[in-house]
């Protein structure tokens, strides 16, 4: 089901409930870009730590913006054993742009094409998209709205706005009191914005909401100080009413927060930096303080791409590079439980993905990442419990055995292979740094020590002084490799690196305490009485 702008405030009684009596929800988001440009000292990197690589990342997400979020609410359904029904919602996001709000994003060609490979509506993401604004911009907005102090500039500027006036202002010097006239095509947002405007500019009219448009009717003063202070039309209704309609998504956000339900994605720590920075709060500088908040807004969080990453080699899967590959996995004869995992059904609305296959769209992606968390739970049920029998399954009980990976989630190239949102950072488990000497080659580069090895496997490279340089993969084998080819190279000399034999900074630190220790030596010496 896809939702836009038109659609979103009637269908937020239905999602509300849908989200309460959820089981859990799955999530996936689209964006206009995911990394920028950076310089090299920018770039992510193996040597990271979590907290730079936050530093990092968080510029990104601040520059690009969402264009869809999908979301899959799955419920057990009540009498069935196993069973479950998904709900699965297209939502195509537009950041507000109302009164001193007008967001700047940035597109990256890259994400652009990718999404235009598999079909992505832009025209329904930029003319329908559902607005969304975070806390502090909500503060902002609330406060001059209600203030009154608020100027024109959302979804119709200026320019649309004096049109729309001129024209209720021609016809108002022709018409009799009591009648009334129509502007056909504004709905939704726009028509709340109209209506406060055309209030403001001239006092002798008033305003009802159609379906087909707005009706404006001409009236006497004394009347239209009766329904302003007689109606739920008051003015400072219709300013909680614009709040409402510019907060958009918001809305639906903190009503997900609200019923704190597990939340399900598929290497979604960038979905989880956006949700951050567009819903909640700006991205805060320190990297503690963002684990915190993301745990306070969600503390059920997993990853399907952390589970399944632990346990495919255990089980001799073939090897997969997506989400889809994942789900076909599972799904095949190859997975033990296939026959009696789970069943899940679409929701009546939501029945286009039973016979196709629409990967990279939000909602599609969302019911993929529900699916390969029931089946993997099921699998992990099946060989917890294989010398004996095994329980009714339950999502209570899948979620015992999905414990040890609740709020674990993948990092993409840094230090460590995932961040803990419920306590501290896992310690890193990826191969050993290594060292290259380089010799006779002048003024090389990071840039062409990686094209040297480029071909035998991927190293990221970081310079240690003039001639050595540090390597580091996260694959063992690779790292083996390159020891085992390079050994008496007569220019590249690797081997591993030692921190308390090889770093700058220790080796200058000795070099003081040596200094330091012979001058105090001689100091000792000159400084004894003779004999």
């Amino acid at each position: 089901m896809d939702v836009g702008a038109d659609e979103f405030e009637q269908s937020l009684p239905l999602l509300q409930e849908l989200v309460l009596g959820a089981d859990f929800v799955g999530l996936d988001i689209e964006f206009t870009g995911l990394r920028s440009n950076l310089s090299h000292p920018q770039q992510i990197s193996l040597f990271d730590l979590p907290s730079e690589w936050y530093l990092k990342t968080r510029h990104s997400v601040q520059q690009f913006t969402i264009c869809q979020i999908g979301l899959s609410v799955f419920s057990s359904i009540e009498g069935e054993s196993n069973k479950y029904v998904a709900h699965s919602c297209n939502f195509f996001l537009f950041p507000t742009t109302f009164g001193i709000l007008d967001s700047e994003f940035s597109f990256q060609a890259s994400s652009v094409q990718f999404l235009n490979q598999y079909g992505f509506d832009y025209n329904k993401f930029l003319k329908n998209g559902i607005p969304y604004m975070n806390e502090e911009q909500e503060k902002k907005i609330k406060h001059n709205i209600l203030t009154g102090n608020w100027r024109v500039r959302s979804s119709l500027d200026k320019d649309q706005i004096k049109v729309v006036i001129d024209e209720v202002t021609r016809w108002l010097d022709l018409a009799e009191e009591g009648d009334w006239m129509t502007l056909p095509g504004i709905t939704g947002f726009q028509a709340f914005e109209v209506q406060l405007v055309l209030r403001q500019a001239l006092p002798d009219i008033w305003t009802v909401p159609r379906d087909q448009g707005i009706i404006v009717k001409k009236v006497s003063k004394q009347h239209r100080w009766y329904l302003e202070n007689t109606s739920c039309d008051r003015a400072s209704c219709w300013k909680e009413k614009i709040l409402l309609s510019a907060r958009g998504f918001s809305v639906f956000f903190q009503m997900l927060v609200k019923a704190q339900k597990p939340l399900v994605g598929h290497n979604m720590m960038m979905d989880l930096l956006h949700l951050h920075e567009k819903f909640f709060r700006p991205l805060p500088e320190s990297y503690d303080q963002f684990k915190l908040n993301i745990h306070s807004l969600f503390p059920v969080l997993i990853d399907t791409k952390n589970v399944t990453k632990d346990i495919w080699k255990e089980l001799n899967f073939p090897r997969v590079s997506n989400l889809s590959e994942v789900y076909e996995v599972l799904n095949s004869d190859l997975n033990p439980t296939r026959n009696s995992g789970p069943v899940v059904i679409h929701a009546s609305k939501c029945e286009k993905y039973v016979e196709t296959k629409y990967p990279h769209e939000a909602a599609y992606d969302a019911f993929l990442c529900g699916s390969v968390l029931l089946k993997v739970a099921h699998l992990l049920a099946w060989r917890v419990h294989s010398a004996g029998p095994m329980p009714e399954p339950s999502f209570p009980l899948y979620l015992d055995v999905l414990a040890p990976y609740v709020n674990q989630v993948n990092l993409i190239r840094a230090g460590v292979p995932k961040i803990n949102f419920s306590g501290p950072d896992c310690p890193s488990i990826r191969p050993p740094i290594l060292l290259l000497h380089v010799r006779k080659w002048p003024g090389v580069s990071e840039q062409q020590v990686y094209r040297e090895f480029q071909n035998l496997c991927k190293f990221d490279v970081r310079r240690l002084s003039r001639s050595k340089f540090l390597l580091l993969t996260n694959k063992f084998k690779d790292a083996r490799s390159i020891l085992k080819e390079y050994r008496g190279h007569p220019t590249l000399q690797v081997s591993l690196y030692r921190y308390w034999r090889h770093s700058p900074n220790i080796s200058c630190l000795l070099q003081v305490c040596g200094v330091v220790t012979t001058w105090a030596l001689l100091a000792l010496l000159l400084g004894r009485p003779g004999h």
